[in-house]
């Protein structure tokens, strides 16, 4: 299968059937898994690429470790997305560079953020120019604009329509809004703006799964909500064992815990 037609199986997720639920790996162990359990797609989470490096999120830190843990998991057996937070801080014609070595290595999408680490946004306009250059230099890759104006509550509903309709101009196979739960203001921008599908973070006690789906949203992340639940589930466990207190028994084997790695090799 060619990277055009890996790429247009991905784009075709986002159109048929229920929305795309793309689950966020971290490492090359939890991508591997998820793929093994019949996940067609799998994203990552710079949260959890940066934390498992040791470096902080959102800043640019990590992209050697993201940049080499792409590479490995676009040889596994799910179509690929990856998280390059704002570019990494490169330049429109840098960040079309790395868009184009990734989508060389079979990678099928990358989300790219307006958020800063300074917490403002990225002007409209550069950020309209970054996705154009991305396209340009890589158009079969699929574009998820990340707007952060709910995120960093930097402009509400308004702004986040005007730079949904600034980013699709620019080329932007998609749109993500992370933070956004208000009913309204998704069907608004679903029905009255985009032509491209909406991505919205999943986030727990808020809206579920099957209500997105009702209001016309086509993709669910789960963000670093993944990679926080490991650590949660790893502490936990440690803390049973000096209680003497129950282990799930559903737990992979040792054996199947090692298998993973020659899921890749495979691959």
């Amino acid at each position: 299968m060619t990277h055009t037609d890996r790429a247009d199986r991905f784009r075709a997720l986002h159109r048929t059937g229920e929305p795309l639920l793309l689950p966020n790996a971290w490492d090359h162990a939890s991508a591997a898994a998820l793929a093994g359990a019949g996940f067609p797609a799998i994203g990552t989470t710079s949260l959890g690429v940066a934390a498992a490096a040791g470096k902080a999120d959102a800043t640019g830190a990590a992209r050697e470790e993201t940049l080499h843990l792409a590479r490995g998991l676009a040889r596994l057996p799910a179509l690929i997305t990856v998280d390059i937070e704002g570019g990494f801080g490169g330049r429109p014609d840098e960040v079309a560079e790395l868009a184009a070595e990734l989508a060389g290595a079979g990678v099928v999408g990358v989300n790219i953020e307006d958020g800063r680490p300074d917490g403002t946004l990225a002007g409209t306009a550069s950020q309209c120019e970054l996705i154009a250059a991305v396209k340009e230099r890589a158009p079969d890759l699929f574009v998820n604009a990340r707007t952060d104006t709910y995120w960093l509550r930097a402009g509400g509903a308004k702004e986040t329509e005007h730079r949904a309709a600034a980013y699709q101009e620019a080329g932007a196979d998609g749109l993500f809004v992370p933070a956004l739960q208000d009913e309204k203001a998704i069907a608004a921008l679903v029905d009255g703006v985009l032509d491209v599908p909406l991505n919205i973070l999943f986030a727990p006690g808020a809206l579920t799964y099957r209500r997105l789906a009702e209001l016309g949203v086509r993709r669910v992340s789960s963000g670093s909500l993944l990679f926080r639940a490991a650590l949660h589930a790893a502490v936990g466990t440690a803390r049973s064992i000096g209680r003497d207190g129950a282990v799930p028994d559903d737990l992979p084997s040792y054996a199947e815990a090692g298998a993973l790695s020659a899921v890749y090799e495979e691959a």
